[in-house]
């Protein structure tokens, strides 16, 4: 039997091209990325069970949210006003994290470099951004279960109604026609065909919700990748890439182009 792959995703930062944080972020930090984990079907049970060991051991009944245990926020208050406690939390939440069997992949476009280079060309239309980081995040995690054998399975977290029909709009237009990308100058990727994509995408993509452990994690991986792309000495992000849990520890410098994380527009800036 075919060994079947899931890619969990999530997003960060807003779809908007003329988006403008405010107040400014002092690290320079203005993107958009979708991203998270693949892992293999096999490896679901056991994920769940680590999940499940991590949630009793700290006694929490709400979701993890990167965000928000970032920022010690909402239900993570509590990191603020206990810092022993907080301390020794992060640190098992990163031998946690460390544990999985998963890989992390994602796709992150820096914004002002995106506006330079495609807002005469596109017009600045917002969809297209989300767009782009979806083609490349999906066919990129196509060629990894391809590489390995198997298919592929796409989940993502529920955003909104139109955001989410959008999403299985790009999949079914994937299939059907291939990487919406000038083939000229993508050529140096090795973009997957239609045909390709038809044979490794299984069905459509499907909504889930933060409750799902595998969620909690996409949104836990994608934030040390989207920062690792403005700094690659961020903690969470070295840690993760030594421990081989980002796909670019998996391969040579010669494949990073096709096959790695995606720093879109980055230019001068990695």
């Amino acid at each position: 039997m075919t060994k079947r792959f899931h890619l969990y995703f999530d997003d960060s930062g807003s779809r908007r091209p003329d988006h403008k944080p405010n107040p400014a972020r002092t690290d320079g930090m203005d993107y958009f990325a979708l991203g998270g984990i693949i892992l293999a079907e096999d490896d679901i049970d056991a994920l769940i069970a680590m999940y499940k060991a991590f949630m009793e051991r700290w006694e929490l009944n709400y979701p993890l949210h990167s965000t928000k245990i970032r920022g010690a926020r909402g239900p993570f208050g509590w990191l603020r006003s206990h810092p022993e406690k907080a301390e020794r939390f992060l640190a098992d939440l990163e031998n946690y994290l460390l544990s999985l069997p998963v890989i992390g992949m994602a796709c992150v476009i820096d914004r002002p470099g995106y506006v330079a280079r495609y807002a005469e060309k596109y017009g600045g239309q917002p969809w297209l951004m989300c767009k782009t980081a979806y083609a490349i995040l999906v066919e990129r995690s196509a060629k990894y279960a391809q590489r390995h054998g198997g298919q592929l399975e796409v989940f993502f977290e529920q955003a909104g109604k139109a955001e989410d029909t959008d999403i299985k709009n790009y999949t079914r237009l994937m299939k059907r026609d291939g990487m919406p990308f000038d083939k000229g100058t993508s050529a140096n990727y090795g973009g997957l065909t239609a045909e390709d994509l038809r044979g490794i995408i299984l069905g459509e993509p499907r909504e889930r919700t933060k409750k799902t452990p595998m969620m909690q994690v996409a949104d836990l991986y994608l934030y040390p990748m989207v920062k690792g792309g403005y700094d690659p000495s961020y903690g969470p992000y070295r840690a993760l890439m030594n421990a081989r849990r980002i796909i670019d520890a998996q391969l040579t410098a010669e494949e990073l182009g096709s096959l790695g994380v995606k720093y879109s527009c980055f230019d001068g800036k990695r």
